[in-house]
């Protein structure tokens, strides 16, 4: 089940917010956008970031830290499954050998 995690001013800013997150391993939807063009008439929460309720908690860390200048300090470094380097949480794939970042139940460190 999807959970609102972050009500935002504009359509940049929540989609800045979700590909942060989403830097992070959680996974982030950004709702209201087909209404952005009609912000002078709606809420300024209109446009908003969901994630599922299982990350809701990890998710509110990556954006605590975002806010205070500090964007992974909440998120963990990473060992790839084909060579065993460690990897920073910003990063998808293994910087030595290209191996993808295992799933948020995969390895870290």
């Amino acid at each position: 089940m999807l959970k609102r995690l972050y009500a935002a001013r504009h359509l940049t800013e929540a989609h800045l917010i979700r590909g942060h997150l989403e830097s992070c391993g959680i996974a982030a939807t950004v709702r209201g956008e087909a209404l952005a063009g009609g912000f002078g008439e709606l809420p300024l929460d209109a446009c908003s970031v969901w994630v599922d309720d299982s990350q809701f908690d990890d998710a509110e860390a990556a954006l605590r830290a975002l806010h205070h200048g500090d964007p992974f300090s909440g998120a963990s470094s990473w060992i790839c499954a084909s060579c065993g380097e460690r990897s920073e949480p910003q990063f998808s794939a293994c910087w030595r050998c290209g191996g993808e970042r295992p799933d948020a139940g995969g390895q870290t460190a």
